[in-house]
């Protein structure tokens, strides 16, 4: 393969390569100066070809697959990004930058199936969830993580059982939603709109009831979805970041200190969910399963992140799964006692491996690996029969206070908007019922 590629050639061959990755099941493909076309598989990479590719190829991989705004786009930013569709293979998500003054890309696989609850075996905590009506959720992990993906279920999720408009923000667009209960309207990023500045603020005047924002990057996007929760909208957003104190602590970053205090009241009044997650891979080594970590924000959470102790909240976390709240370490003790991952998938990606082996051997119907070292058993803390149930119930009695308080707090809120509402019907007249039948729309 010379240099002196034409436009159709270079795009025929790119075309040949994402088909070919496409049947592998691959989810990235990797286009770089003196590398082969290479792509990734359940998280490893692999040649797709021996022959190495050159500066100029690479350059001209990437200007077949752009069209004129965004090859002056690339001229002048040196990146790229945008989505394309190859008719009977998949949509893909195309990154274009330069590394070491050559041309590279990065080309990621979206599904065309919209994923459901079911396939990802997402937590049923996240169907109540996405039906807040208003409120801050926020899914975060690193590249590759899945956090478009389990948005995109809980959208659709959304989408098929309420009535309402969502709308999504992103750059590029990867999921396509079609409007079933609820009506989408889909915003690319340098397609439809010019920014993200443009795009979300004249977000509020499409009357939207779900926001979804397609990457937080910056304070100033922060600033808008913290807006939006605000003003009584469900806002929906992704943020790089490996855990659930990590967000918080990425949110405060953004900002300057002396608006810390004022932002930890808006985050413990308007957040509803933060949602970690990691991709775990399977014994077999064909699939990966997601490891997720939740965090609600139940009163005691609030008051913490109000008060900026955000170091207790991971144990008010383990005492409050009966909520539906989870840590990384408990999600992979039910992934492996379930047996979707192994062993030492589970203890390498464990926050605490100590903790997670004890839970393993003391609660895991599979028990440990008959291969375990003494070194690891040497690591467990050896508790008696009594000892070990006095802290079972210790942690059932924290939860039920812990349940009863949250019960409480959400019956009186329930309480005070109830109030509102009959107060505001009180001084408000209801208008009549719009007669549907005597409207009538004419085409001509």
């Amino acid at each position: 393969m010379s240099s002196g590629l034409t436009d159709q050639q270079a795009y025929e061959y790119i075309i040949k390569l994402l088909t070919a990755m496409s049947k592998a099941g691959g989810s990235d493909l990797f286009i770089s100066n003196d590398f082969p076309p290479s792509m990734k598989s359940h998280g490893e990479m692999q040649p797709m070809t021996a022959q190495k590719l050159n500066g100029a190829i690479t350059r001209q991989l990437a200007r077949a697959l752009m069209n004129e705004d965004q090859r002056a786009e690339f001229e002048k930013e040196m990146e790229c990004n945008f989505a394309i569709s190859v008719p009977g293979v998949s949509r893909f998500r195309v990154n274009v930058f330069v590394q070491q003054q050559n041309v590279g890309m990065v080309i990621r696989t979206i599904a065309a199936e919209i994923p459901n609850f079911e396939k990802l075996d997402l937590p049923e905590i996240l169907k109540e969830v996405i039906m807040n009506k208003r409120g801050l959720v926020l899914v975060v992990g690193g590249t590759g993580s899945g956090k478009s993906t389990s948005l995109a279920a809980m959208i659709d999720h959304r989408n098929r059982t309420s009535k309402g408009h969502i709308i999504t923000v992103e750059d590029p667009v990867e999921y396509v939603h079609q409007s079933k209960q609820s009506l989408i309207t889909h915003r690319e990023v340098g397609v439809d709109t010019h920014s993200w500045h443009h795009a979300l603020k004249n977000t509020l005047r499409q009357a939207p009831d779900v926001i979804l924002i397609g990457e937080i990057r910056d304070a100033e996007t922060m600033e808008h979805a913290i807006a939006f929760a605000e003003t009584g909208h469900l806002c929906l957003g992704t943020l790089h970041a490996n855990s659930t104190n990590q967000t918080i602590d990425r949110i405060i970053n953004f900002f300057p200190e002396e608006r810390r205090n004022q932002l930890l009241m808006d985050l413990s009044a308007n957040m509803r969910a933060l949602i970690s997650q990691r991709l775990i891979r399977t014994p077999d080594g064909k699939g990966r399963k997601a490891a997720i970590e939740i965090l609600l924000n139940t009163p005691i959470i609030a008051d913490k992140i109000f008060k900026g102790e955000f170091h207790e909240i991971k144990g008010i976390m383990e005492k409050s799964r009966e909520l539906g709240m989870r840590t990384f370490d408990w999600s992979l003790f039910e992934l492996y006692n379930d047996g979707h991952i192994s062993y030492e998938e589970a203890i390498r990606n464990a926050d605490s491996a100590n903790e997670l082996r004890l839970n393993i051997k003391l609660k895991s119907k599979r028990g440990e690996p008959a291969t375990a070292s003494s070194v690891e058993l040497s690591l467990h803390v050896h508790k008696s029969p009594e000892e070990l149930e006095a802290e079972r119930q210790a942690e059932l009695a924290a939860q039920e206070e812990h349940k009863r308080q949250f019960e409480a707090a959400q019956l009186t809120k329930q309480q005070q908007e109830k109030q509102q509402q009959e107060a505001a019907g009180a001084e408000k007249p209801q208008a009549p019922p719009i007669q549907l039948d005597k409207l009538q729309l004419s085409l001509e």
